[in-house]
């Protein structure tokens, strides 16, 4: 366990970030969070606000000051921020790569101009496009199919870079469908299961894209917070510009997905035992398929699992109906 250390975490706000920042105080680090605001969100941070550790610069990465500002002082950085969704990225990719590709790049210079001991980011599944494999292996990944993913590739290659050229300790974890309290169940861009468990409560029919047979691995928020964790306290050896599938290693189909919901929300309302979904089209830049082969990540991070899809699933069902007993 590394000792008290000042960390950043960019994107502080969001769903991912306003997680980790949690845990990180838990365990007595000083964190300070950078975030605009365009995706994050205030209420995720009011619980820090008196924490006497915890502090809050509201800026953009897309500012090269604001980054180097930011990096000053600073032991480790977790570079959570970014515009996500596939979607979006295809509706406008000007403003998703600005933010993905420049963002990412003022703010790994400024933990290079800042001798920041190491630099741990959020890469993606989305990453393996074309690659026709059943499970997903760090080496092969395949042709972009968004530019979300073109972001998320670059990312990599320039972390792999500042490894090799700088000497930069850098560890990319590529998430796989991140899911779990704080997360956004609300606009055009929200995950699917937030999106599902919402309109359930509403007693509103969900809507599949495609016929249901696309499958993800599935990863509960706290599998992630784990890793994150685990990276900083990794030897160097595991941080030479090396990436990181984190997820379960379990393959879940949409159909499967929604029965399940469905299922963990009818004990609470059992109306919604009744509530089919519809089907639409499929989406545009959507993986097929998506299976995680964690044993690098096991193998240099010691990452384990702490939740399986369903234990976690649950966890977060339980979280939503409480929040959407609190707003009634």
């Amino acid at each position: 366990m590394i000792e008290k250390a000042r960390i950043l975490v960019t994107g502080g706000a969001g769903f991912i970030g306003s997680n980790l920042t949690a845990k990180l105080l838990e365990l007595g680090h000083a964190v300070t969070v950078l975030d605009n605001f365009s995706t994050g969100k205030r209420e995720n941070l009011n619980k820090f606000s008196v924490h006497p550790d915890f502090h809050l610069i509201e800026g953009d990465i897309r500012d090269q000051n604001t980054c180097l500002s930011a990096a000053e002082n600073v032991d480790y950085i977790f570079h959570e921020a970014a515009l996500g969704s596939v979607p979006r990225s295809i509706q406008d990719p000007q403003t998703s790569l600005a933010v993905n590709m420049f963002g990412f790049l003022n703010m790994i210079d400024a933990a290079r101009k800042n001798n920041v001991r190491r630099f741990v980011y959020a890469s993606s599944s989305s990453v393996y496009g074309t690659d026709p494999a059943g499970i997903k292996m760090e080496q092969d990944t395949g042709k972009a199919l968004s530019p979300y993913a073109v972001s998320k590739q670059t990312n990599e290659l320039i972390a792999e870079n500042f490894n090799r050229v700088y000497g930069m300790e850098t560890i990319g974890l590529r998430y796989f469908n991140v899911f779990g309290r704080h997360q956004d169940p609300d606009g055009p861009y929200a995950a699917v299961i937030p999106k599902f468990i919402r309109a359930l409560l509403r007693h509103e029919i969900p809507v599949i894209n495609g016929d249901g047979s696309n499958s993800r691995d599935f990863t509960y928020i706290d599998n992630v917070v784990h890793a994150n964790i685990l990276s900083i306290e990794a030897p160097a050896e595991a941080a030479q510009g090396k990436v990181y599938n984190i997820a379960c290693g379990n393959r879940v189909t949409l159909n499967e997905l929604y029965e399940e919901i469905q299922h963990t929300l009818a004990e609470y309302d059992p109306e919604i035992a009744n509530l089919n979904a519809q089907y639409g089209p499929a989406r545009k830049g959507d993986i097929p398929h998506s299976l995680a082969d964690i044993s690098l990540a096991e193998k240099y991070l010691t990452y384990h699992p702490l939740y399986q899809f369903k234990e976690g699933l649950r966890e977060t069902v339980r979280w939503y109906f409480e929040q959407w007993n609190r707003q009634k």
